[in-house]
């Protein structure tokens, strides 16, 4: 069998940012879109101004995060995980409607933070609950996590999101949030890569001030979980380019 061929993170990124920037019409066609969250935070980090600008020009848009966040701070006593959850899905209300998407368009999935399946009867289930729910939004347009995300839950939800999009026959996007972090040298496969860019400019603000809404992961609501997860600011100064990416599938 013949290795496969591998580029490094750095050619990758730079393609990522060749992307060409298209209006989120001509890319999506006026669909209705779901953009599907591994945690309760990345819809805002990697799609807030997808969300903002869909929200801003009447087409509907839908978020559906997959796992639980509890898994951001797990020693807390103060934030058990069930008050955790609650927590981290206030968060994701209140970003979403900084954004200006009504609470009632996010849904959350339940999956257990850091144990998003990959494979096997679990797998199956929660892909079939993203098409059933997408059906249910009559969503045609998906949104994932990048695949190559650095992060357990991202990866499980680009295949949970690829087998939901194989059930509904929705045209299916990745955004990487992670993965502009990976070190330069770092080797990906050389899968062919083509999609859009799109130009949140006028968004920015809102993304940020949505950004700002996830207080648990700024370090500004548990302070009794040292090992606990804080946002860098050099992180989310990534995230909050001009320019949002994603990759077709």
């Amino acid at each position: 069998m013949t290795p496969p061929r591998l580029v490094s993170a750095a050619r990758v990124h730079a393609a990522l940012r060749d992307l060409p920037v298209r209006p989120l019409e001509a890319v999506t066609g006026g669909e209705v879109l779901l953009v599907l969250a591994p945690h309760p935070d990345d819809e805002t980090l990697g799609c807030g101004g997808l969300i903002a600008q869909a929200a801003a020009s009447g087409q509907s848009v839908h978020v559906l995060v997959l796992t639980d966040g509890t898994g951001s701070h797990p020693n807390s006593a103060a934030y058990p995980a069930p008050r955790l959850r609650r927590v981290r899905e206030a968060e994701s209300r209140e970003a979403a409607r900084v954004l200006g998407l009504a609470p009632e368009r996010v849904a959350f999935l339940g999956l257990r933070d850091t144990r998003a399946p990959k494979a096997g009867p679990a797998a199956e289930r929660a892909a079939a609950a993203i098409a059933a729910h997408a059906v249910q939004c009559g969503a045609r347009v998906f949104f994932s996590a990048w695949r190559h995300d650095p992060h357990g839950d991202h990866l499980a939800g680009s295949i949970l999101a690829r087998r939901a999009a194989t059930l509904t026959g929705a045209a299916l996007f990745e955004y990487p949030v992670w993965g502009w972090t990976l070190p330069g040298r770092r080797l990906l496969p050389a899968d062919p890569i083509s999609g859009f860019r799109l130009d949140i400019t006028a968004q920015l603000a809102a993304k940020r001030r949505a950004i700002a809404c996830h207080r648990s992961q700024l370090g500004q609501v548990i302070t009794d979980d040292p090992g606990g997860f804080t946002m860098p600011q050099d992180f989310i100064g990534l995230l909050t380019s001009p320019m949002e990416t994603f990759v077709a599938v």
